[in-house]
């Protein structure tokens, strides 16, 4: 099996906000889907964490290493184009593209050999994984009704993050953070992201500290990204006297740029989105690293539908990964794969167990977001 083309349509026209200072606009491209076409007709798909023009560039740079490449071989050909790309600049553009690659050939691995990724990835700890919603902050009354419409959708699991988080004052901090935790009751999971890696995070370790002290006074699970990605001393600092977990890392891309943060104890929990780093042979990867050094693993989930499938994956492969994030109201979830995604009476999430990543798109929801764009078509 040959790859005889690679194709991408970027996303739009129902694109979620993000809480970012430079806030995005419902047309703003910031996913973009990639479909790996073979000589023998078996389509992959996948997903990158990028505006589609530097998807489609990527590509084009790309296409002369993976043009007539085996996909059912994706830890070798990705290797392969980032071995030979590392000029360009590890990390950028290029890894994110190579993300949606990756993601893709494994979705076609499955579909050749009959088998759920998950599997292929190592085996299936679990059938199923508990989502959590992840949604942004607000002020508290606000808050307070989201989440107990997201609650009554059946989740047990809640982030709340950026909007004005650490933007204002403790006291405002303290307000959202109460309203979340009286909204969603004593029994259920709360994890807080702070969003640092906004632009101009002013936010500082004896900040992070202090809002990390009364986080622990509301049973919060773990405390994201609360510092400044760069500030790989604080965060080990930070992770060392905190009283509530620290977690991180989803800016960092490839598996070389998670290992320093490893080494220097920065996370308890590490977040890589598999629609940055390099995808699912990456992930795994730092995964692996992950265990070893006795961090926990939860994928990084704010992307899409093709993101969600591939978490759930990791979530099979991988024993301590109990949870994956569910990026809530986004149609690029909600809307895009045929059937849907729907919680049990438990509120968990079932994980694929048909071959490859175990969706289907659905064609009117991608004609409509894609602007007609030709992706899987023969």
């Amino acid at each position: 099996m040959k790859i005889r083309e690679i194709r991408c349509a970027g996303l739009r026209g129902a694109t979620p906000e993000g809480g970012w200072s430079n806030e995005l606009r419902p047309d703003d491209c910031v996913h973009t889907l990639v479909a790996v076409h073979t000589d023998e007709g078996l389509v992959g798909i996948g997903s990158a964490f990028t505006n589609d023009a530097l998807v489609r560039a990527a590509l084009a740079v790309l296409e002369p290493l993976y043009r007539g490449e085996n996909p059912l071989e994706p830890e070798r050909v990705s290797e392969k184009l980032h071995q030979n790309t590392f000029w360009l600049g590890r990390g950028g553009s290029i890894t994110h593209a190579i993300s949606g690659v990756d993601l893709a050939m494994w979705d076609i691995l499955g579909q050749a050999t009959g088998q759920p990724v998950g599997r292929l990835l190592g085996g299936c700890y679990r059938e199923r994984v508990q989502p959590y919603a992840s949604l942004l902050m607000d002020e508290p009354a606000k808050l307070r009704d989201h989440l107990l419409q997201v609650k009554a959708r059946g989740f047990r699991a809640f982030k709340i993050g950026w909007g004005p988080f650490g933007r204002r004052n403790a006291a405002n901090d303290r307000a959202m953070v109460a309203a979340a935790r009286e909204a969603i009751g004593p029994g259920h999971r709360l994890m807080v992201d702070a969003g640092g890696s906004d632009a101009h995070w002013g936010n500082g370790y004896k900040w992070a500290l202090n809002t990390a002290k009364m986080l622990a006074e509301y049973d919060v699970e773990w405390f994201e990204e609360p510092l400044n990605p760069d500030a790989l001393a604080d965060f080990a600092a930070l992770r060392e006297h905190s009283p509530v977990p620290i977690a991180g890392g989803e800016v960092l891309t490839r598996r070389q740029a998670f290992l320093p943060w490893f080494q220097a104890r920065a996370f308890d929990i590490v977040q890589p989105d598999v629609t940055k780093v390099g995808g699912l042979s990456e992930e795994r990867r730092i995964a692996w690293m992950a265990q070893e050094f006795g961090v926990r693993f939860i994928p990084h989930g704010w992307n899409t539908t093709v993101g969600l499938a591939a978490d759930l994956h990791l979530a099979s492969a991988f024993p301590g990964t109990d949870l994956v994030e569910y990026l809530t109201g986004s149609p690029f979830i909600d809307e895009i794969t045929v059937g849907g995604w729907k919680l049990d009476a438990d509120g968990m999430l079932a994980i694929p167990t048909k071959p490859g990543l175990g969706i289907t798109l659905d064609a009117d929801a991608l004609k409509k977001y894609t602007g007609g764009a030709r992706l899987l078509q023969p």
